[in-house]
């Protein structure tokens, strides 16, 4: 089943963080929070602006977000733990995640 979100609506895939600390201490789930990274699965096509046009978002499919503590519904798609938000909920985009192209000395 796929799943489109509807207007400034955006479906988001938490980042699990890691559940061991530096020393290799495991930290029980209990103890843990819920990361506020994510990764962006589907977005609307927009909101409507007061002329009446359709504005798009800013984010895109594969954007990795930061959004806040308590942001979002969380909804369970195929069997996978997601979050439905709008885009005013998300804070900002973390760029420079994909690996840098390294430029070669000329000779």
């Amino acid at each position: 089943m796929k799943f489109r979100p509807l207007h400034d609506r955006v479906v988001v895939r938490r980042i699990e963080e890691d559940t061991k600390t530096a020393g290799g201490i495991i930290i029980p789930d209990s103890a843990t929070e819920k990361p506020s990274q994510g990764t962006v699965v589907s977005v609307g096509a927009g909101a409507r602006g007061e002329d009446g046009k359709v504005v798009a978002l800013d984010v895109k499919a594969g954007d990795t977000v930061i959004f806040g503590k308590w942001s979002g519904t969380e909804v369970k798609i195929d069997g996978e733990d997601l979050l439905i938000m709008k885009e005013s909920d998300i804070m900002g985009v973390l760029e420079g995640t994909a690996k840098k192209a390294t430029k070669k000395k000329a000779a």
